[in-house]
C-alpha cells in the first residue's frame, strides 16, 4: 500500500511539475492494470491529463481497465478522431460495454467515426439481450480452416494473432462456417508442417449458445476449468468466444447483485464512492419501506396478546432473543439455499431433501439452544420452570420453522423466475418474526391460561 501511494505521488508530482517526458518514461514501464488502478484515484482533469500522456501503445489497455465512469468522461472529452482510436484498438465486447452505457449521441458519434470493420462488430454485438452470452463474446479470435496445413495455420496465426483476444486455442470450421473442433497452438509448434488441421483437431467441443444467461456461462467455465469457450448460434456456426477475463467480471457482479439483494438493497452498477447520496437513497429506500410496512404485522401481533404481556411481564424481556435467534436461523438455511442455487448444486426438484436435511439440523439446533437457554433462565434469570419451558419449547419450533422457511422461499422464488437472493434476510427475518411472536404468545396463553380479549 505504502509503495503503491507513494507511486501516486510521484506521478501527480511529475504531472503538476510538467515533466512530461520522465512521466512517459515512468508510464511506460508498469503495468497497464497499475496505471489504469491509480488513474481511477485521481481528480477527472489529472486523469485525462495523464491519458493523453501514456504511450500509444498503451492507451487502449489502460483504457480497457478503467472504471466504467472514468471512461465515459475520458472518451467525451477526446476529440472524435482519438475517441475513434481508442475505440477501434479496444476489443469488440469491451467496446460495445461501453457504448451500451454512453448517451445516445455519443455513440452515434464514435460509430460514425469507428473503422467499418470495429463498427460491424459493434453493431452485431449489440443485438444480442443484455446478460446473455451473446452480449459479453467477443469477435476477434483466430479461426482456422480443416483442409489447413500445419503449416498454414501457423501462418494465419502470425498474420491476425495480434489482433485477437487469444491464440492459445484455435477453431476449426468448415465452409460453411460450422465448429467442428479446436486445435491449441502449442499442440501445432510439435506437429509436423505438412499434417491437416481437421485430422489433428479436437472434435470433442464443448460451446456456449449465444442467447445463454451469462452467469450459466461462467458455471461452464468453473466446471470444465476452461480459459476459452466458443459460442454458437442456433446452427452450430461460430460467433465469438468468451475468455476467463470475462467470466470473472461476470463472477464479480453476480455475487455482488446478490449481496445488495441480500441486504435488501436495490443492485448497483458503481462503486461505493462513485455513487452519488441521492442515488444511493433511491437504492435502500424502496426495501426499508417494505419492510418497515411488513414489521407492523409484529406490532398487531403483540396488541393482540397484550393482555398476556400485562400478567406476564417477563415475557416482554424474551422477545428480542426469539425473534433474533429465528432470524438468525432463517438467515443461515437461505444463504446456503441460495448459494447452492447459484453454484447448480441444488434444484428445486430437490426441495423435500433440502427440508428433510432442514429439519434435522434445525432440531439439533434448537435443542442445543433451549438447553442452553434453559440453564440460563433457571440459574441467572431466576424465572420460574413453567415461564422457562415455554420459552424453551418456543425457541425450539421458531428455530424449526424458520429453518424451513429460509429453505423454501429461495426455492420458490428460484422456480417462479424471481432472483431468490431477493428472499434472503430482511425478508424471512419479517416473516419469521411474526411467526416467533404468534407461537411465543399461543404457547403462553393456553399453558399460562391467559385470556387474549382486550
Amino acid at each position: 500500500m505504502e509503495e503503491k501511494t507513494t507511486t501516486i505521488d510521484t506521478l501527480i508530482t511529475l504531472l503538476a511539475e510538467k515533466k512530461y517526458s520522465v512521466l512517459r518514461e515512468t508510464l511506460s514501464s508498469m503495468n497497464v492494470a497499475d496505471i489504469a488502478a491509480i488513474m481511477d484515484e485521481m481528480e477527472n482533469e489529472d486523469s485525462l491529463k495523464m491519458f493523453r500522456i501514456l504511450p500509444k501503445s498503451m492507451a487502449a489497455d489502460v483504457f480497457a481497465n478503467l472504471e466504467l465512469d472514468d471512461q465515459q468522461y475520458i472518451i467525451q472529452s477526446l476529440s472524435d478522431k482519438e475517441a475513434s482510436s481508442i475505440i477501434d484498438n479496444l476489443m469488440a465486447d469491451d467496446a460495445t460495454d461501453l457504448l451500451e452505457e454512453m448517451p445516445a449521441n455519443i455513440v452515434k458519434r464514435l460509430l460514425r467515426n469507428a473503422s467499418p470493420e470495429t463498427r460491424a462488430d459493434i453493431n452485431h454485438l449489440l443485438r444480442y439481450p443484455e446478460d446473455s452470452a451473446g452480449s459479453i463474446m467477443t469477435v476477434e479470435y483466430v479461426d482456422l480452416r480443416e483442409d489447413m496445413t500445419v503449416a498454414d495455420a501457423l501462418t494465419r496465426i502470425r498474420r491476425i494473432g495480434l489482433d485477437s483476444e487469444t491464440i492459445n486455442v484455435c477453431y476449426v470450421l468448415d465452409k460453411e462456417r460450422m465448429l467442428k473442433g479446436t486445435v491449441a497452438l502449442r499442440y501445432l509448434l510439435i506437429k509436423n508442417p505438412d499434417e491437416i488441421i481437421g485430422e489433428i483437431m479436437n472434435e470433442n467441443v464443448i460451446s456456449i449458445g449465444t442467447m445463454m444467461d451469462q452467469e450459466e456461462a461462467a458455471h461452464m467455465f468453473q466446471k470444465y476449468g476452461f480459459t476459452t469457450m466458443p459460442v454458437v448460434d442456433n446452427e452450430n456456426r461460430l460467433v465469438g468466444i468468451i475468455t476467463i477475463d470475462d467470466v470473472v467480471d461476470i463472477l464479480e457482479e453476480e455475487a455482488t447483485e446478490d449481496m445488495e439483494k441480500m441486504a435488501a438493497m436495490l443492485p448497483s452498477d458503481k462503486p461505493y464512492f462513485k455513487t452519488g447520496v441521492l442515488d444511493t437513497y433511491k437504492k435502500r429506500m424502496p426495501w426499508l419501506l417494505l419492510l418497515m410496512v411488513s414489521a407492523t404485522f409484529t406490532g398487531a401481533i403483540i396488541m393482540h396478546y397484550q393482555n398476556a404481556l400485562a400478567g406476564y411481564v417477563v415475557l416482554t424481556a424474551y422477545i428480542p432473543m426469539l425473534m433474533d435467534t429465528g432470524g438468525n436461523a432463517g438467515s443461515q438455511a437461505s444463504v446456503s439455499i441460495i448459494r447452492g442455487l447459484s453454484l447448480g448444486e441444488i434444484e428445486f426438484k430437490e426441495i423435500f431433501k433440502a427440508i428433510w436435511k432442514e429439519i434435522r439440523v434445525a432440531a439439533m439446533c434448537g435443542a442445543t439452544l433451549a438447553a442452553a437457554n434453559f440453564v440460563k433462565l433457571m440459574v441467572l434469570d431466576h424465572v420460574g420452570v413453567q415461564i422457562a419451558g415455554i420459552i424453551c419449547v418456543t425457541l425450539v419450533l421458531v428455530v424449526i420453522f424458520a429453518k424451513l422457511i429460509g429453505c423454501t422461499l429461495p426455492l420458490l422464488a428460484d422456480k417462479v423466475g424471481f432472483d431468490p437472493a431477493v428472499m434472503a434476510s430482511p425478508l424471512i427475518t419479517t416473516i419469521v418474526d411474526a411467526i416467533s411472536l404468534s407461537v411465543y404468545f399461543m404457547l403462553a396463553t393456553h399453558l399460562l391460561h391467559i385470556s387474549t380479549a382486550i
